[in-house]
């Protein structure tokens, strides 16, 4: 059972580690809907948001209370008002919020006050401060409708909320602002959380919801048909919301993007919506290469480039189980760290995922193209072919005619590419002297039209 466990944690913690290092030192602000505290999902979330900081994640915690409100009103005998997407707050409601706010705030540093042995808060000390951070104005009068104690932010004091982050505290802020005079304005999560992380520049704005995601085909239901969207740029993201309703409900597509797509236009890369009924979800979308919501991002996280002598490391990392099955023949460092200029590589979030080498012979107007690599975790999603284009570029620029390669295992790969197979006298002669006819590898060339 232990050997077991060993071959499974080993790899997953290795594969874990990269996005440690990318993610210590930023600053990450999370929106939990009311409705997750509600379905009684705190305990676990605590715990995963103490893991993230003790990992040197800063966080602002910003909590939602639309059924906790609700449920202060029935109380009352009051009924909810709703319009353009906001509570509209009379005195009523205003009072249900507060007290809703007041008792949540309660139960959320309990949550992280416990440090339970046999959990993941076990030796933890994670200090949670709040305090009046945000300045409000009223919403006003919408198309003929009075929003009362409704606000949206005026100003964060981002300097207040750094000094607290660098003091190694989690930040805690409820949907409520004052006004310059000390009037209270009942806010929403969603728009508190988007105006912290853009006046923050935050890296990370994500929102623990009641949907999974934002779904590849939004207008029809969920179904493993339909699987979620997990990365969508910002400029496709805007296009989808451009074709939307307006998002008044929470489950409507529109009504969290609509604030991502806001984030990442004023300078947070990355917006992500998860749902807060899968256990870990925050880990998973934070710790895993795929992830499990939908992340809009200002920018292509993957980056195609060549190499330099910082990603040799990253490159050894990637070929080397290949090597060790005999997929790919044996480099030294020495070798890649001479070479690095010829490799073309795929880089996401500061993770090497594919590479490729280019060894041109222009006296006889081609080039090798060498160990082609694409990790496990990434394969199929086209990242081979975006390599193969690469280096056709890189071998046309150098004005060559065709490029090779030599393999003994993935010889259907290159031919359904337009690769055809040839004998190895075809190879330039300085190549063939280092052919090594014990291997017997195929040598297949592609034209370059």
């Amino acid at each position: 059972m232990s050997t077991v466990f060993n071959f499974t944690f080993v790899p997953w913690f290795r594969s874990v580690a990269p996005y440690i290092h990318t993610h210590r030192g930023k600053t990450f602000v999370v929106g939990i809907a009311g409705e997750a505290i509600a379905a009684g999902k705190l305990q676990h979330i605590a715990q995963d948001l103490a893991l993230i900081q003790s990992m040197g994640v800063k966080i602002v915690l910003v909590h939602g209370f639309r059924p906790q409100v609700n449920d202060q009103l029935k109380a009352k005998g009051h009924t909810p008002k709703y319009s353009h997407g906001m509570r509209i707050t009379d005195e009523v409601a205003l009072d249900s919020a507060q007290e809703a706010a007041g008792q949540l705030r309660y139960e959320i540093e309990a949550a992280f006050s416990q440090g339970l042995p046999n959990t993941p808060m076990a030796g933890s000390t994670v200090r949670v401060i709040s305090g009046n951070f945000l300045t409000a104005r009223p919403v006003g009068i919408l198309d003929g409708v009075d929003f009362k104690h409704s606000g949206m932010v005026r100003k964060v004091d981002t300097a207040a909320i750094g000094r607290v982050l660098d003091f190694g505290a989690m930040v805690l802020l409820s949907p409520f602002g004052f006004s310059p005079t000390g009037e209270a304005f009942n806010l929403t999560m969603e728009e508190v959380a988007t105006s912290v992380a853009i006046a923050m520049q935050a890296d990370k704005l994500i929102f623990l919801t009641e949907i999974p995601g934002i779904r590849i085909h939004h207008d029809q239901p969920e179904s493993e048909d339909n699987p979620i969207d997990t990365e969508l740029p910002l400029a496709a993201a805007e296009k989808l919301l451009a074709g939307l309703p307006n998002g008044e409900r929470p489950t409507d597509t529109a009504f969290y993007l609509q604030h991502c797509v806001k984030a990442c236009k004023a300078g947070v890369e990355r917006s992500h919506i998860l749902p807060f009924a899968v256990d870990g979800a925050l880990l998973l979308e934070i710790y895993v290469h795929d992830g499990i919501g939908t992340m809009v991002i200002d920018e292509k996280l993957e980056e195609l480039r060549e190499a330099t002598g910082d990603d040799v490391g990253g490159i050894l990392q990637l070929i080397e189980p290949f090597e060790n099955d005999g997929t790919l023949v044996k480099r030294s460092r020495t070798e890649i760290e001479r070479d690095a200029a010829n490799y073309s590589i795929i880089e996401h979030d500061g993770v090497i995922f594919a590479c490729a080498a280019l060894y041109p012979y222009p006296e006889a107007k081609t080039a090798e193209m060498a160990a082609l690599t694409v990790s496990p975790q990434s394969q199929g999603q086209g990242d081979g072919e975006k390599i193969l284009k690469r280096i056709e570029q890189r071998a046309r620029a150098a004005g060559l005619q065709s490029i090779f390669v030599l393999t003994t295992r993935t010889m259907h790969w290159f031919i359904k590419r337009g690769f055809a197979q040839v004998d190895p006298d075809w190879l330039p002669e300085a190549r063939k002297r280092k052919y090594n006819w014990d291997r017997k590898s195929q040598v297949l060339v592609k034209k370059l039209s």
